[in-house]
């Protein structure tokens, strides 16, 4: 066999595409690869177009700035797999207009991130919460449209829900957080960052629901003190991890139990930061035998 005829046989688009090509290779490719693969070819845009509505995870976080919103509604528009999608960094244009026929049409999703999109507003919340029944995860940081009504839709909806980051949510109280928690008792990762009207309340309500929990952010709940730490030690043999950082009336009282376990807390124990403050000053460390 000749060179040619053997050239003529390899050619990639000639391997069948939705059994090998689009599961096997293209599934590999970064989507902003993927994307530019299109103007290759007539062939390679079809290719693509197939690709894309067999897709089941979908990140538009690395180019979202760069992506206008006919795109995103044309790159999806056939897809009705999707069991992943990412939103992050696509603030700047994504609205409900756009996301509401997306969810409408991918039941399966598993995996919803929507860190940062301000533009969105409680209409997709409840569609995520009605459509995906089987939601695992979703991100909603710094989206401070998400209200008690919306969350409690997703409450009541998303049984199986493992890690909600909920950081900037500042409508939210502890009567929704608490709700959530009574309702999602699966929950494993959960972030309550960065919003003043969180309390003890709702942490102990996480606390003595969510047995299973391993991650919590409480960073920057100013109200929340060590009575809902001690709860927690409690009733989370499976802690992992605990950001407590600017939470001024949590001290190393509560946090000592945790420490103990090996629980990974973001503020230092007092004697180490006196430490840390005297070496900044001193531009040194003295010794100090910590075993004494």
């Amino acid at each position: 066999m000749d060179k040619e005829a053997c050239q003529g046989e390899c050619q990639l688009l000639d391997l069948p595409w939705e059994d090998v090509l689009v599961p096997r290779i293209l599934s590999l490719v970064p989507l902003q690869t993927v994307v530019r693969l299109q103007r290759v070819s007539k062939q390679f845009h079809s290719l693509i177009q197939v690709y894309l509505a067999n897709c089941r995870t979908f990140n538009l976080s690395p180019l979202g700035p760069c992506v206008t919103r006919e795109a995103f509604c044309s790159m999806l528009k056939d897809n009705r797999v999707l069991q992943s999608l990412s939103l992050h960094s696509c603030s700047d244009w994504v609205t409900d207009s756009e996301l509401l026929p997306v969810i409408g049409q991918n039941r399966q999703l598993q995996r919803v991130e929507l860190r940062g999109c301000t533009g969105l507003t409680r209409r997709s919340l409840v569609a995520v919460s009605l459509t995906c029944t089987h939601l695992t995860h979703l991100g909603l940081a710094h989206c401070e449209w998400v209200d008690s009504l919306s969350l409690r839709s997703l409450a009541d909806h998303c049984a199986e829900l493992q890690s909600v980051d909920l950081t900037a949510c500042r409508q939210l109280k502890d009567e929704a957080v608490c709700y959530l928690a009574k309702k999602c008792v699966n929950l494993k990762c959960v972030s309550l960052a960065v919003n003043a009207n969180i309390t003890d309340e709702a942490v102990e309500a996480a606390a003595k629901n969510c047995r299973g929990l391993e991650r919590l952010d409480l960073t920057g709940c100013l109200r929340v003190n060590d009575h809902s730490i001690r709860t927690l030690a409690e009733y989370c043999p499976r802690l992992q991890s605990l950001r407590v950082n600017h939470c001024h009336n949590v001290s190393e009282q509560s946090l000592e139990p945790l420490r103990k376990r090996a629980v990974d807390i973001d503020v230092e124990p007092p004697l180490q930061r006196a430490l840390v403050l005297l070496q900044d000053v001193l531009g040194f460390a003295p010794i100090i035998n910590l075993q004494i």
